[in-house]
């Protein structure tokens, strides 16, 4: 049996959270549906390059991981995210604004 997933607009206010404790700006820049939009993470690193992040599902094991969907220069990966959005208009974007690259999307719990 799958594990309940967490509501989006849940899981984004805990992210937001987060992020802050770490004094590190963020924005939701699309707000998606609350259930069950796909979430983007950008992360910009204020020099003109930006990557941009994507929860992804293992099917081998179940594992939810976060995966690089576009890097580069910055316009290109906002390119990459007006396409994401003309495809799902229930996606949410967060900018995390932080010169080291720094998202924590690499900390526990934040796959799920």
């Amino acid at each position: 049996m799958a594990e309940p997933r967490l509501a989006s607009g849940i899981w984004v206010s805990a992210y937001l959270a987060r992020l802050r404790l770490h004094d590190i700006p963020a924005f939701v820049t699309a707000k998606g549906d609350e259930t069950a939009g796909a979430v983007l993470i950008k992360s910009n690193t204020l020099d003109g390059q930006a990557r941009l992040h994507q929860r992804s599902l293992d099917l081998m094991t179940g594992a939810r991981a976060w995966i690089t969907l576009a890097e580069g220069p910055e316009p290109e990966v906002d390119a990459s995210i007006e396409k994401q959005k003309r495809f799902d208009p229930d996606l949410w974007v967060i900018e995390v604004e932080d010169r080291a690259g720094r998202t924590l999307l690499d900390e526990p719990g934040l796959a799920d």
